[in-house]
């Protein structure tokens, strides 16, 4: 969790340093105008007759985070009217801490004892023992919005909507306190439990400033800084509007507008460098983001009289009710989705999966004690439903997953191996109590983030025709997912192996398939890899109604009103053009790939691979055009309600699509009586169609940019070192 001075010893610059080796700094200049390290009063604020908190009254449960001067546990309060409630607890050791750290601590403790706002984290206690400094914050599980972008690579432009309008209604507050905040950027905005942004880290912010008065520091990360900090001629609130600016040209492009070779390159560029402006992004976003990156602070959107409101009126803000999203009343683009309240799946396992152990620290020097002396604090109003532990239904109860290392294989025989994929295999196994066989799915949690494929299947494993989920394990380097075994093998290896196929069963194969994708679209789920071989049967009965969609390592619950997403994950012959172009996508693509499914079915061929020799590069090509054969062989004697519907599910446009309910009142899957009996040659060499999909995975595969990653090593990551480094070095 990004909280204050968890880094290392911020950079001091002056003329006898060495050159810059953190990428993020704070200087305290010794130009004009000095910032001096003074005291900061701070004043004890408890409830009248309210005991002071002190370590004992917290269980720890999870380390969240940890850094050079301390952790941030997930702690749960055992005593008061708060008792059960989960927080953060950030544990600081006074001995470790510098001067200047000692200062920015209480800062930080100060400004976030006086603001008040539904999109800045809120402190709920503060106290201290001789050998530490203890700050209990909400907690917000849905960790920060760094991870997030990270895994979505960008967002789109109605998603950064909302989470821009949530921060501009934060900044505009602590702005209107005196407060600059500093140190904007992705690792700093967590989410809570309904998806809502909350500021935090406040450990560079620059406290008591009013319109005439400047700060001189060269204070925050490098890429996010304004140009009148890094020439360090003086900042006020203004500086903060460019890192919004930054902000908001991260998440709509996954780049930052000015980076260089190294930070003396990058912040040359930050002064003197022209903008490049990707044209997919709107006139209105291109707009805001002109208006932002004024490099004279006077010029700016924001600086001026009317403040945040110049901001608010802007076209891009077009539609957004300001007074309900104050009152959170507008649902935010992602909903973070926990199997429990002490979930923290969306935090760094490199830290969860350590054992919380808060040791005393050493006393700290006398000066040192006076120098925190008034440190407590316990909020005057502690609101149950503030720190949002919710509530997940009885059935993601039952499906906990179980830590202990050796459990999976105490409960279950291991026997041979069903399939293997990029980041698991699959096995069948055998119930030691039960003997019954199921199928175990073994995820690389180092390879793949597994957690919403669990918690899709948890929600909506119920369906008749979606595989069932029956345990799940975590021995901390692989995830378990126990599931009902598939007997009837896949459906692709039926349609290529059966002699004749008609348009009868091709139809209710589509109707069966079809009701899941219906199911799942209206409850805000997509597959997104709707193959021919993630479609299997329960059975050796090959009755339509024993066919089970499977695999959901890479569906997604969508995002509220907008829909789209902007992860692209495919396998090559069964993802539509959209999402080749990186322009985003909904249910749509679900339905391109049924319209795949019917083709195949049909034709005994795919459309877009004519086989096993296609390069990757052709096989995308084809799909991207959305260009596909029907006529000739098979098509001769399909019928024309077949071919309609058909064109219409492949149509290269997803708007002119059709959805999963409209599927399902097509003539073709509504009225199969008037189909044609007539038997549908599927003489293709079977290997040879196999080969043809084998080059479909492989296309999929070799298409890097494409490919979905562990969050360490997506781009983002990368840029900053494989791991986050914030001025709290969490």
């Amino acid at each position: 969790m990004p909280l204050a001075p968890f880094g290392n010893a911020p950079f001091v610059n002056s003329a006898n340093t060495q050159p810059l080796t953190e990428e993020v700094l704070c200087l305290v200049s010794e130009e004009k105008n000095d910032e001096q390290m003074h005291e900061i009063e701070i004043k004890e604020n408890t409830i009248k007759g309210c005991q002071k908190a002190d370590p004992s009254q917290f269980e720890l449960l999870k380390v969240l985070g940890q850094g050079s001067f301390g952790k941030v546990f997930l702690v749960r309060k055992i005593v008061g009217n708060d008792r059960h409630q989960l927080y953060a607890m950030k544990v600081l050791k006074k001995a470790k801490l510098k001067v200047r750290d000692r200062v920015r601590t209480k800062m930080e403790r100060n400004i976030l004892v006086d603001v008040n706002h539904p999109f800045i984290v809120k402190v709920y206690y503060a106290f201290q023992t001789d050998g530490n400094l203890y700050m209990v914050l909400a907690y917000l599980r849905g960790g920060d919005l760094f991870t997030r972008l990270s895994k979505e690579l960008m967002f789109t432009e109605d998603d950064v909507k909302i989470y821009l309008a949530e921060l501009a209604l934060a900044l505009d507050h602590l702005h209107s306190l005196g407060i600059i905040y500093r140190d904007l950027k992705p690792e700093n905005i967590l989410l809570d439990v309904d998806g809502h942004i909350a500021l935090t880290d406040f450990g560079l912010s620059k406290e008591s400033t009013d319109g005439s008065e400047k700060a001189y520091s060269f204070c925050g990360t490098v890429e996010y800084m304004a140009p009148e900090v890094v020439n360090r001629r003086g900042h006020d609130h203004s500086a903060d509007w460019w890192s919004f600016g930054v902000l908001m040209y991260e998440m709509l492009t996954g780049q930052l507008p000015f980076q260089g070779r190294d930070r003396k390159d990058t912040m040359t560029q930050i002064l003197k460098a022209k903008l490049g402006m990707p044209q997919f992004l709107s006139p209105e976003a291109q707009s805001l983001l002109r208006m932002l990156f004024k490099r004279n602070p006077a010029n700016r959107l924001g600086s001026g009289s009317d403040g945040v409101e110049e901001i608010k009126r802007h076209p891009f803000f077009s539609g957004i009710d300001w007074n309900r999203l104050l009152r959170k009343d507008i649902d935010p683009p992602f909903k973070p989705s926990a199997s429990r309240a002490e979930d923290a799946t969306y935090f760094d396992s490199e830290f969860t999966s350590r054992t919380p152990r808060d040791s005393p620290g050493v006393p700290a020097s006398a000066a040192a004690q006076q120098l925190f002396r008034g440190f407590s604090f316990v909020a005057p109003i502690i609101e149950e439903d503030a720190v949002g532990t919710g509530v997940i239904g009885i059935m993601v109860l039952k499906f906990l997953l179980n830590n202990s290392p050796k459990k999976f294989y105490d409960e279950y025989d291991v026997r041979e191996e069903i399939g293997i994929g990029s980041y698991s295999v699959c096995k069948r196994c055998i119930h030691k109590g039960t003997k019954k066989e199921y199928a175990v799915k073994i995820i690389f949690k180092n390879k793949r983030d597994c957690e919403e494929e669990v918690q899709i299947l948890l929600r909506y494993g119920q369906h008749p025709n979606i595989i069932t989920l029956k345990d799940v394990f975590d021995d901390g380097q692989h995830v378990f997912l126990v599931t009902e075994l598939m007997k009837g093998g896949e459906l692709l290896d039926k349609i290529l192996r059966q002699k004749f196929f008609t348009e009868k069963e091709a139809s209710a194969v589509l109707k069966t398939v079809a009701k899941v994708v219906v199911y799942l679209h209206k409850n805000g789920v997509v597959h997104r890899d709707l193959k021919p071989s993630n479609i299997l049967y329960a059975d050796e009965t090959g009755n339509p109604e024993s066919l089970r969609v499977c695999d959901f390592g890479f569906a997604k619950q969508l995002r509220h009103d907008n829909g789209l997403l902007m992860t692209p994950c495919y396998t090559a012959n069964f993802v539509a053009p959209e999402v080749l172009k990186k322009k985003g996508y909904d249910e749509a693509c679900d339905i391109w790939s049924l319209g795949v499914l019917l083709y195949t079915m049909l034709a005994g061929y795919t459309p877009f691979a004519n086989g096993p020799d296609d390069t990757p590069t052709d096989i995308l090509k084809r799909i991207e055009t959305g260009k596909f054969n029907m006529s000739g062989g098979n098509w001769k004697s399909v019928s024309e309600t077949a071919k309609d519907l058909v064109r219409r599910m492949l149509h290269v446009d997803p708007n002119r699509r059709l959805s999963a309910p409209q599927v399902l009142m097509h003539s073709f899957i509504a009225r199969p009586d008037q189909l044609p009996e007539f038997h549908l040659n599927q003489s293709k060499d079977y290997k040879f169609v196999k080969g043809a999909m084998s080059a479909m995975f492989s296309a999929a595969r070799s298409h890097k940019p494409l490919n979905l990653n562990p969050v360490g090593t997506s781009l983002l990551a990368q840029r900053r070192g494989a791991k986050k480094v914030t001025s709290t070095a969490l």
